[in-house]
């Protein structure tokens, strides 16, 4: 089981986003699965490298999992995309 945030994760509601995911990290979670994610803004690509500095610091390895395209956009217009290892989305629908 990955930890999972709830729809939002944007400047209003990062702080208490990213202490329950440190705390998942702090617990064994080695995976984040952002599916869930509707709303985003640049608050999200902070938290999720906040996320991989806390990993790293305990010697572990972070996956993000399922990012939606808004949030894929973002990491990519930062340019962190090598900092972050995501893996696509699999839970859309196939055709």
């Amino acid at each position: 089981m990955s930890y999972r945030p709830a729809q939002s994760l944007t400047v209003h509601d990062a702080q208490s986003v990213l202490d329950d995911g440190l705390r998942a990290i702090a617990g064994g979670q080695t995976e984040i699965d952002l599916a869930e994610l509707t709303l985003v803004d640049s608050a999200a690509v902070a938290t999720m490298l906040a996320w991989q500095r806390a990993a790293h610091r305990d010697g572990k390895s972070l996956v993000f999992r399922n990012l939606p395209a808004n949030l894929q956009s973002l990491v990519h217009l930062y340019g962190v995309d090598e900092l972050l290892h995501t893996v696509p989305r699999t839970d859309l629908p196939h055709h």
